[in-house]
């Protein structure tokens, strides 16, 4: 039997076990090993290899990728968006490469790629489906492209994205694993579980954790739990466009606007509603405004730093020059995330938005 069907027979027994008390032990440890082969597959896909992969910059402020199956207007919408010149036509697989475009909006530049598209099957390598999910890893925000008749795309994309190890707009669970020499399992948690202690033991046994410290600081799933022991899952934001309006009538929009109410609708084609695309970009990449203050002087209150929200002192000075981390000896912050004017900052503060910053670099 070969890993396909063994996580067709694994997802089948979960589906015909009926949740409760009782099986969620048994449940807990059938996720595991899910998770297990379906690790295996995207390993097993990506070490085979077949043509070159899809090496991309990332440049700019943050970086976007539309993802969608083939021919639902992904290009035409980068070109729209970005005067890029991704090869637009009526039939599958157009987009062979990736194509870049630059999208300039509220003072910040959002790299935005056009990728082939992705078919089911993707995770485990189907129409280089290894080489797209690699992209799709590296990125800010995942905008989803669908056909305002073929909406149900979604739900295959996002499975897909899933089985690669992408989590999409979930908050990665704070959970610490310190594995030890011995001493078994401890776990501490600042909050009331779901999970019993026996379930989390059982589920560490099977990733063969027999000894360590887990400290559990969110009211985590069974899913989250092994996310946190696998340590290769990335959280990306995600947003949904539904193309081709133009083309739909009254009942048809009604229908997928019930499903998606919080889509934006669009036809790339015919150039409708693209303003809206753009902002629920920028809203969603949660940008801030950073100005510098040289020292001494005024901040530069004109043209900020567009950045994303979390961003250090250390994160700027990365940002600026490749040696001002190494060379900064201290930094001076005003505004929201100061607890008094001028304060000093090491590399570690958060800045919050709007925020006036000066550096201090040593010579």
């Amino acid at each position: 039997m070969g890993l396909h069907e063994d996580i067709q027979e694994v997802e089948e027994e979960i589906r015909k076990t009926p949740y409760n008390k009782a099986t969620s032990h048994h449940i807990g440890r059938l996720k595991a090993k899910l998770a297990r082969l379906r690790d295996e597959v995207v390993k097993k896909a990506s070490s085979k290899g077949g043509g070159d992969g899809y090496s991309v910059r990332k440049s700019g402020d943050a970086t976007v990728t539309l993802v969608g199956f083939p021919s639902v207007g992904k290009s035409t919408l980068l070109n729209k968006l970005t005067g890029a010149e991704s090869e637009v036509g009526a039939y599958e697989f157009t987009t062979l490469d990736v194509i870049p475009g630059v999208l300039e909006y509220n003072n910040a530049t959002i790299q935005i790629l056009d990728v082939p598209g992705l078919v089911k099957g993707a995770a485990s390598g189907r129409g280089r489906g290894r080489e797209v999910i690699a992209v799709v890893r590296n990125c800010d925000l995942v905008v989803f492209i669908l056909d305002v008749f073929q909406n149900y795309h979604h739900d295959v994309l996002t499975q897909e994205l899933y089985d690669a190890g992408i989590r999409l707009n979930q908050k990665e669970p704070d959970v610490v694993i310190k594995r030890q020499d011995r001493g078994g399992v401890t776990i501490s948690s600042t909050m009331d579980l779901e999970l019993s202690e026996d379930l989390i033991k059982a589920v560490l046994n099977d990733y063969k954790i027999h000894n360590a410290h887990v400290l559990i600081r969110d009211n985590i799933n069974v899913d989250q739990l092994i996310d946190a022991i696998m340590g290769n899952r990335v959280f990306i934001p995600a947003v949904i466009v539904v193309n081709k309006v133009d083309m739909a009538d009254e009942f048809v929009l009604q229908k997928c606007r019930e499903e998606y109410p919080d889509a934006t609708y669009i036809s790339a084609d015919k150039e409708q509603n693209l303003e809206a695309v753009k902002e629920v970009i920028y809203e969603a990449l949660d940008f801030i405004r950073i100005y510098l203050k040289p020292q001494g002087g005024p901040a530069d209150l004109e043209e900020p730093l567009i950045v994303r929200n979390g961003v250090t002192v250390g994160d700027i000075c990365d940002h600026l020059h490749r040696d001002f981390r190494r060379k900064f000896r201290y930094s001076q912050v005003w505004g929201a995330s100061a607890k008094h004017p001028g304060q000093r900052a090491g590399l570690d503060h958060v800045l919050k938005d709007k925020d006036l910053l000066t550096l201090i670099i040593a010579k």
